[in-house]
Order: structure tokens, then C-alpha cells, then sequence
């Protein structure tokens, strides 16, 4: 069982949950990932490591509760315990001194993008951030982002904060800027986002590195949910990633695979949360 030091929801369905895990912190490096299963029979949760102390300190997961599994997760209040957390699992992310660069996350994708984010900008690397969200409090870990960016952009559907539209819009000012442009770009968020940037970058001939976690399922391989096509072969999110070059991936075959699961995941939603359904959970 592993101890939850804290569990604070810091934007809407959106938690912040501190687990003691020594041995995966002190091996963790950022990009990696974690397999979280709350109870014996429960769903297994795939979750980016967002942040670990120091070598021997808890981790840091940001949970969106979106299924029934990750519901029960965030509904455990510090003090209480996780059955499971395995890891570090997948590839971690190719830190370099590229000089500028650019993160930019969408939604909960901000949660993976803030280890990269922070590494990149150890590495010496000037780091700029573009971060997107439905309305001001979808927005997340912008205070956290400033401590080490040079800039932290924001970016709602709304205009509730920062630009008005998409992160995409801003980062197309800064491409179009030749003493702004990057070296790379580096986006995390749902697939339409990262197609999106991706796109754009390569009218520019800059670097893109997309982060597919949200494609992950079981996090070994075995299921084939996270298969994608990279560069013309097959690749698996989740032990050949989740990092990729956003210019190589076949986003339009991913976007149509991704569709065919969401009837799916409601129908199984819709039975967990029926008042008829078995247990008290």
C-alpha cells in the first residue's frame, strides 16, 4: 500500500495527490510514467510522474477524474493508501541545451508538460510556455510554470484569462517572430491540440516533440490501445514513447482510432455510476 501525503483538486475534476514512493522517485526521470491501480480488481491507470521532491521524496501525480477508476482515485483523502503504484515506466524525455524552446500544454496535458518543462529549463535552456484551458480555473499550475520559464503564457476558450482562443494562436506569433522562434516546440494535450501544433511547426521546419500519454491504456504494450504509426511503422505509446516526433506521427489514423473507444467508455460510465450497479463505490 502506498501512503497519500495530501490530495487537493486544483482546478475542476482536476487533483493534485502526493503518494510516498522512495524507490520510483530516487529512479524516476521526467517523460516517465507510472501504472496506479487503487484497489485489487480495479482499473490500472497509466499517470505521468508530474513531480518528485528529490531523489528519495514522494511523487507528485495530477489526476483528471474522468472514468470511474480515476474517480475512485481522487476520491481517497490524505492519510489513506494506494494498492498499487508501479514504475517509472516508458521512455524518458532526451533532455539537450537547444537554447529557446517552447512547451505548450492544453488542459490537464500542462500536468505532463510541467516535468519537461522544468528539466528543459535546468538543462540552461531559455523555456517559454504556452499554456490553454476552457476558462480561467481549467488552467493549471501556472504559478508553479513561472518559478523557472522566462515566460508563461496563458490562453482561454473564453477570455477569462490571458488570450482569448487557443494556444495555437499564440504560438503562431511567436513562429512568425524570427528573433522569438525556437529551436523546438514541445506539446502535451489532447490529440486535436497536438495535431494542430504540429502542423504548424512544420511550415517552419521547427522540432515538435508530442507527448501521447493520452492515448495509454494499460501502460505495458499488451492491450494495443496506445498502437499509433510513427514515421510509417508501428509504435506503442507506452513502451516506445510516449514521446514522439510530431511531424512523423499519422495524427489523422489516431484521431479516428481514438473515436471508435468513446461510445465504449460511456456506456461503461454510465454502468458504473448506475444506482443498480454492484457495491457501494
Amino acid at each position: 500500500m502506498f501512503e497519500i501525503l495530501s490530495n487537493d483538486e486544483i482546478a475542476p475534476l482536476v487533483h493534485r495527490m502526493v503518494v510516498r514512493a522512495p524507490r520510483i522517485a530516487a529512479a524516476r526521470k521526467p517523460g516517465q510514467f507510472v501504472i496506479v491501480r487503487h484497489e485489487e480488481g480495479d482499473e490500472r491507470i497509466p499517470l505521468t510522474i508530474a513531480d518528485a521532491a528529490d531523489q528519495a521524496g514522494p511523487l507528485t501525480l495530477i489526476i483528471q477524474a474522468v472514468g470511474q477508476g480515476t474517480k475512485d482515485i481522487v476520491a481517497t483523502e490524505g492519510g489513506g493508501g494506494i494498492l498499487d503504484v508501479a514504475g517509472p515506466l516508458g521512455m524518458p524525455t532526451e533532455i539537450e541545451k537547444l537554447g529557446r524552446v517552447v512547451c505548450v500544454g492544453g488542459g490537464v496535458g500542462t500536468a505532463v508538460l510541467y516535468p519537461l518543462a522544468k528539466a528543459l529549463a535546468g538543462a540552461g535552456n531559455e523555456v517559454v510556455t504556452i499554456i490553454g484551458g476552457r476558462s480561467a480555473p481549467h488552467v493549471i499550475l501556472r504559478d508553479e510554470l513561472a518559478a523557472f520559464c522566462k515566460q508563461v503564457l496563458c490562453t482561454t476558450e473564453d477570455g477569462s484569462l490571458g488570450v482569448k482562443g487557443f494556444v495555437t494562436a499564440v504560438l503562431k506569433e511567436i513562429l512568425e517572430d524570427d528573433a522569438r522562434r525556437p529551436a523546438a516546440v514541445y506539446a502535451v494535450g489532447p490529440v486535436p491540440m497536438m495535431a494542430a501544433v504540429s502542423d504548424m511547426t512544420r511550415e517552419y521546419a521547427v522540432r515538435t516533440i508530442v507527448s501521447l500519454n493520452p492515448i495509454m491504456v494499460d501502460g505495458t504494450g499488451m492491450c494495443g490501445g496506445c498502437r499509433v504509426t510513427v514515421g510509417g511503422e508501428i509504435k506503442f505509446a507506452c513502451v516506445d514513447g510516449p514521446e514522439f516526433d510530431g511531424h512523423a506521427v499519422d495524427f489523422r489514423e489516431l484521431a479516428s482510432r481514438q473515436n471508435m473507444y468513446k461510445e465504449h467508455q460511456c456506456r461503461l460510465d454510465d454502468q458504473a455510476n448506475s444506482p443498480t450497479a454492484g457495491g457501494d463505490k
